[in-house]
């Protein structure tokens, strides 16, 4: 039941976050109506740009948490007082993925 929870918070999490936080940090309607229009073209690189970062820094980290996963989890078998050092390291792996997001953020606050 608990390995279903955490499951599930860990689908769930990232889908929040993208829905409700992303419109929250988008500029006002004034500001946006303040600065000239951005042409299409950039508009378009712009968002390819932005889910490059996101949709790479995701594979990135899933790649780096599977490796990293598997050798903590090892180590863990062997050494079970190893439990807290391998989930910092397994937490630095995912950490690549807040990176992209950051930066895709980052992106699209530039085309607004």
């Amino acid at each position: 039941m608990r390995k279903r929870l955490l499951w599930t918070l860990a689908m769930v999490v990232p889908i929040l976050v993208t829905v409700v936080v992303v419109p929250l940090l988008a500029a006002p309607e004034a500001a946006r109506a303040a600065s000239p229009p951005v042409p299409p073209d950039v508009m378009r690189w712009g968002f390819v740009a932005a889910a490059l970062a996101a949709g790479l820094a995701a594979m990135g980290a899933a790649y780096a948490v599977a490796i990293v996963g598997a050798a903590a989890m090892g180590a863990v078998a062997e050494k079970p007082e190893t439990a807290g050092r391998a989930l910092i390291f397994v937490g630095l792996a995912e950490g690549i993925a807040i990176y992209g997001l950051i930066i895709a953020i980052m992106i699209l606050g530039r085309l607004g």
